[in-house]
């Protein structure tokens, strides 16, 4: 039987500087994709297409990051986005003479010549698998979403200013860049992070009443001219393996958000150049096809996971490959621990042991239940999110929140409300820590709903735009994702 893929948020972040792991005891560390692709199968060119709003429920209202159905009156708190600069015309690859032409050219997973829809014996294609893990993002059930799982109006204003300046930093062309470390010209990169936070919020390049329509849009241009759909380079946004996996989930989300029909054959070349490039062992490596590690594996399983609810072809075979790296690298009798290319150093509470418990629960069906993750979840709650300071670690606790946010219960609310004190109140959750470390300064245009670049890897590689869309992302842990079709049907 092939494994269902319960959606969950995986993340390895990196060899930039701002998304590695690295094989200590203890901490997390310092870590360190090309091959032949299908001839095309049509000519494509340049031209400008419409955009329309998505459907919704009759008499359902839409909820924004303005107006998220707490507060009436939050529109007025926040800025109103003044772009420095024009975002040029929206174009898409459109087929030669056959206008809308739904074609998806594949190239092979595990090598040999291109194939075929429904060739592959892998989930998904015809038909997405059942549920929507993006269900969340918009309308009624985000409303509720976000009271049921520990949101706040606090914590979408953040959000929404959050918003407001990654959009003022976006470049002409739709991309963003790091500013600073040493790897600006990775733009995918940049760019596939700073994306993913808008997705996340329900805003699309389809929906002509979202606010950051044209944002999204000009990014989803980008990121479409970087990914050839034929040729030498099919699928490849980055040579480096964590870029590459990072734009290639923004890209597969931006199609499953909105099943926009030019998207999908760039969609399904990033997901087939992932495929192409998995190393023997069931890793992904530095360099295309050899062997990695489990900081690299997050991030390629997030996109796989994607595009199998996104009814794209993912070859099961690359899937039960991850299982048997992840159980090279897990430790103790649960499995509950995780080390780098092998069990060596794999500790409780660290970055490593999080992204090995998220890809469980993606990969291999792990829940609440299984005792590898109650043993895990267990070591995470003892490295829990400080009560006060600046942002720290975010590598780890990004990762650490999914976690401890599908496992839910006791466990979650005081991870994310903080431990309950004597008078009943809670206090020193991640929620409130993240809300209240940004920059809410109305005077200071620059910096007003960023983060300040945190000391570890994450700042130092991607500075301040790296730092603020990740603390966004893990403010909108309690909507980007439902946790499990059953779950969600259940609620």
């Amino acid at each position: 039987m092939p494994r269902l893929l319960p959606f969950v948020l995986v993340a390895g972040f990196v060899s930039l500087g701002c998304f590695r792991a690295a094989p200590e005891p203890v901490a997390e560390g310092e870590a360190r994709p090309d091959a032949p692709a299908p001839a095309p199968l049509v000519t494509t060119v340049e031209r400008e297409v419409a955009v329309a709003p998505m459907p919704r429920e009759a008499g359902e209202r839409e909820l924004t990051n303005e107006d998220i159905g707490l507060d009436p009156k939050i529109e007025v708190t926040l800025p109103d986005i003044e772009r420095v600069d024009k975002v040029p015309p929206v174009t898409v690859p459109d087929p030669v003479g056959v206008p809308n032409l739904d074609v998806t050219p594949l190239a092979p997973p595990l090598g040999g010549k291109g194939v075929g829809v429904g060739e592959l014996p892998g989930l998904g294609g015809d038909e997405p698998l059942p549920g929507n893990p993006f269900a969340g993002r918009t309308g009624a059930i985000k409303n509720k979403l976000i009271k049921q799982n520990g949101g706040n109006e606090e914590s979408e204003r953040a959000v929404a200013l959050g918003l407001s300046w990654l959009a003022k930093q976006q470049n002409v062309d739709g991309s963003w860049e790091f500013d600073q470390g040493s790897h600006k010209e990775q733009k995918a990169c940049s760019t596939g992070l700073a994306l993913l936070p808008f997705l996340a919020a329900g805003q699309t390049h389809k929906d002509r009443n979202a606010k950051y329509q044209k944002t999204v849009a000009a990014a989803v241009a980008f990121l479409q001219k970087q990914c050839t759909v034929a040729g030498a380079n099919a699928g490849r946004l980055s040579t480096d393996a964590y870029c590459n996996g990072i734009a290639a989930l923004a890209l597969i989300e931006a199609y499953a958000v909105t099943k926009d029909a030019t998207l999908k054959p760039h969609a399904q070349a990033a997901i087939n150049y992932i495929q192409k490039t998995q190393g023997p062992n069931g890793s992904w490596g530095y360099t295309a096809s050899t062997n990695g590690d489990t900081s690299i594996v997050g991030w390629q399983v997030q996109a796989l996971h994607a595009a199998q609810h996104a009814g794209l072809v993912v070859d099961t075979r690359a899937v039960a490959k991850v299982v048997k790296f992840l159980d090279t690298t897990a430790k103790g009798e649960k499995k509950s621990m995780y080390g780098y290319t092998d069990s060596a150093g794999a500790a409780p509470g660290t970055a490593l042991t999080a992204v090995g418990l998220l890809s469980r629960a993606s990969v291999d069906n792990w829940t609440a239940a299984t005792p590898g993750m109650a043993d895990g979840v267990a070591g995470l709650m003892k490295n829990g999110p400080p009560a006060q300071g600046a942002v720290k670690n975010l590598y780890y606790y990004y990762y650490a929140t999914q976690v401890v946010f599908r496992y839910e219960g006791e466990q979650w609310t005081t991870w994310n409300e903080g431990p309950k004190q004597a008078d009943g109140t809670r206090k020193g959750g991640m929620r409130d820590w993240l809300v209240s470390t940004q920059n809410k300064k109305a005077g200071d245009a620059v910096k007003q709903g960023s983060w300040d670049p945190e000391a570890g890897w994450l700042g130092q590689g991607c500075g301040r735009l790296g730092t603020t869309a990740v603390c966004v992302l893990q403010l909108e842990v309690y909507y980007r994702y439902l946790p499990t079709a059953k779950k969600a049907l259940e609620k």
